[in-house]
């Protein structure tokens, strides 16, 4: 029995022993074998100690400073000897009695736990093959525990960075842009001075979605927030304030063919929310396209062809009942209902980071508020016109009088625009004009459009699949898109409108829909 204040220790003694054995080309094959353990990807602590048993016919166990075996079995031994072992007062100690002899070293533990012992018993006494396999062994197994430790701490480290990151995302979806200055300054200083910004979605497969991330990263060069998006499990977030990382993105997708991207018009960082929007659209876009890169189409939105004070008056009307609240309490009914709207309340759950019940409770908050009925299909696309109207600035300088919805849309470029759009379905012979106006009537219901209609309920879908081409927008994915048609349709006077907010008395509490 040594212990560690002496000049050469039972281990440096075994280690001498080992490497004559070696030399003699007695240890060759279980050094390979221990070696071969060790190589990453066959790394397991419970394996080496199972290894060892059968490498020198004995019982092993490894266990910690309180007495729980970490691997193996348990081999008993005198209390006194296995704390001093434990602690570190010896480095190894021998023992042997009643037909058995045991050898116990100590092994450094990573924190919190102090120090471990490596219990290795046998009927038979240790040759020198034996008692440098076990003093080897423990070597090894102080470095794979370290390195396991090293691992398991950058994993750590990796998932906080990541959880931060989607922290200060969802912050900047709630229009909380202080906060989220705040906590990204401490580890990205400066990644948020910014008024305006642009967002990306890069998509691959949910297999390859960490991958990707760590593409993004490394292109962007921790100039943009990176973010595993926790709704769809193929999509990476991307935050950027600069010109030149967008276009990193777009080299980033050159190079991977499975790797699609969309972007969104520059917006202010308090609209992330609904650049995130347009980023995803853009990326249904990006699907079909030969370079699999899209940004936000600048297309004719019936929003351009209305007054812009007269809609500012409006949008304005509409939503100042959320006036009325604090800045914070405001921002996050704003956000949770244009995320609601442009995807689903389960997917604005995920991207919020909050509860189902916490968005259906901000949905009826907001409902109230407004006098909006969101089971009404054209009162959601009214509402999401003006949410998208006051984004986009055009709430910023109101009118001097609210206007009604009805005179938006009587506006005769908004007319000619909805006319010209709709006139695209009557070349087809399969009357998807009309099949889309009962399926829109019927609040995007199929089988509540097919008893209009009196067809079978898949054609009604066949219909509007087919007419998504022509009008060249998604419709059976709430969005945008759909939400334009539903405008076009109230403009033609196809769809009965809904009683907008801010009629002409002007009253912040008229109903939206009654």
């Amino acid at each position: 029995m040594t212990g560690r204040g002496g000049g050469t220790d039972g281990r440096d003694a075994d280690t001498g022993t080992a490497a004559r054995a070696d030399a003699s080309g007695d240890g060759t094959v279980w050094a390979r074998e221990l070696l071969d353990l060790l190589r990453p990807g066959a790394r397991d602590v419970g394996r080496v100690v199972d290894w060892l048993g059968r490498a020198v016919d004995a019982s092993v166990s490894l266990r910690d400073d309180t007495g729980r075996v970490l691997a193996g079995t348990g081999c008993p031994a005198e209390e006194g000897i296995l704390a001093d072992v434990v602690s570190g007062r010896l480095a190894s100690a021998a023992w042997e009695g009643d037909g058995r002899h045991l050898r116990l070293i100590h092994v450094d533990l990573p924190p919190p736990a102090g120090g471990g012992v490596l219990a290795v018993a046998r009927t038979a006494p240790f040759d020198r093959r034996a008692a440098g396999i076990v003093t080897r062994t423990a070597a090894a197994l102080e470095l794979l525990l370290r390195a396991e430790h090293t691992t398991a701490t950058g994993h750590r480290l990796a998932r906080a960075t990541s959880d931060l990151r989607l922290a200060i995302l969802q912050l900047l979806m709630v229009e909380d842009t202080i906060s989220a200055r705040r906590v990204a300054a401490g580890l990205w200083p400066g990644l948020l001075d910014t008024d305006t910004t642009c967002v990306y979605v890069v998509e691959s497969t949910p297999a390859d979605r960490d991958r990707l991330a760590e593409d993004c990263l490394a292109a962007t060069r921790d100039r943009a927030l990176v973010v595993r998006c926790p709704a769809v499990d193929a999509h990476v977030i991307v935050v950027t304030p600069g010109e030149a990382e967008g276009a990193a993105l777009r080299r980033l997708c050159d190079r991977d063919p499975g790797t699609y991207l969309g972007g969104s018009t520059r917006q202010s960082l308090a609209h992330t929310a609904a650049a995130y929007g347009q980023a995803v659209s853009a990326l249904a876009v990006a699907r079909f396209r030969p370079d699999r890169a899209a940004v936000h189409a600048e297309r004719t939105h019936p929003e351009r062809l209305m007054d812009p004070a007269a809609l500012a008056s409006w949008a304005g009307a509409l939503l100042r009942p959320l006036d009325t609240l604090p800045h914070h309490t405001r921002g996050e009914l704003l956000a949770t209902t244009r995320l609601v709207l442009e995807f689903t309340a389960v997917s604005a759950a995920k991207i919020l980071g909050v509860s189902r019940n916490t968005v259906r409770a901000r949905m009826d908050r907001v409902e109230h508020l407004i006098g909006a009925d969101f089971s009404d299909l054209t009162v959601r696309a009214t509402v999401h016109l003006a949410l998208h109207s006051q984004a986009a600035g055009a709430a910023r300088q109101p009118g001097p009088a609210p206007a009604e919805l009805g005179g938006l849309l009587a506006g005769t470029a908004l007319r000619a625009w909805a006319h010209d759009l709709l006139a695209r379905l009557d070349t087809d012979g399969r009357d998807l004009r009309r099949t889309l106006r009962a399926w829109l009537t019927a609040g995007g219901n199929a089988e509540r459009a097919a008893q209009l209609l009196g067809v079978h309920p898949q054609t009604v879908r066949d219909h509007i699949r087919g007419a998504e081409p022509v009008l060249e927008r998604q419709l059976l994915a709430t969005g945008s898109d759909l939400y334009e048609v539903v405008l076009a349709h109230l403009a033609t006077g196809d769809l009965d409108g809904p009683v907008a907010g801010g009629t002409e008395s002007g009253h912040p509490d008229a109903p939206v829909h009654r």
